[in-house]
């Protein structure tokens, strides 16, 4: 199977900031990977399908208002009407209020945020196919 991956590039804003420092909570990117599953099951199947579960989930550094990231989803493997899947996020651009209140320094090499896999379903009587 040829992987189908979707990438989704964004800036957090200060209304995503959840807590002190501008600090950005975990839910905030499973969000983002479920809105990147949504679109890779529309393009496999023609249907937003359902996100049933994930196996692993992994923080691995914090996120700020005011960084840009790289959210990136790929299908690994295809069943009857289950879609595995996995995903990253990487942070690309980050603020520099230490600066000013307007600096920011594009990283000199993207930094992996969060990773996780998870399964969706999209039930055989909605799959029609995607627009590839």
């Amino acid at each position: 199977m040829n992987p189908l991956k979707v990438i989704l590039r964004l800036r957090l804003s200060a209304h995503d900031a959840h807590y002190g420092g501008g600090l950005v909570d975990g839910a905030r990117v499973l969000g983002l990977f479920g809105d990147v599953a949504t679109e890779l099951l529309i393009r496999h199947d023609g249907d937003e399908g359902l996100f049933r579960a994930y196996d692993s989930v992994e923080f691995l550094a914090p996120l700020h208002a005011g960084d840009f990231l790289e959210v990136e989803g790929e299908i690994t493997a295809v069943g009857k009407s289950s879609r595995k899947m996995k995903f990253e996020a990487r942070k690309y651009i980050a603020p520099r209020p230490d600066l000013s209140d307007s600096a920011a320094d594009l990283l000199e090499a993207p930094v992996l945020v969060c990773r996780a896999t998870g399964t969706c379903v999209t039930p055989a009587a909605k799959q029609r196919g995607g627009a590839r």
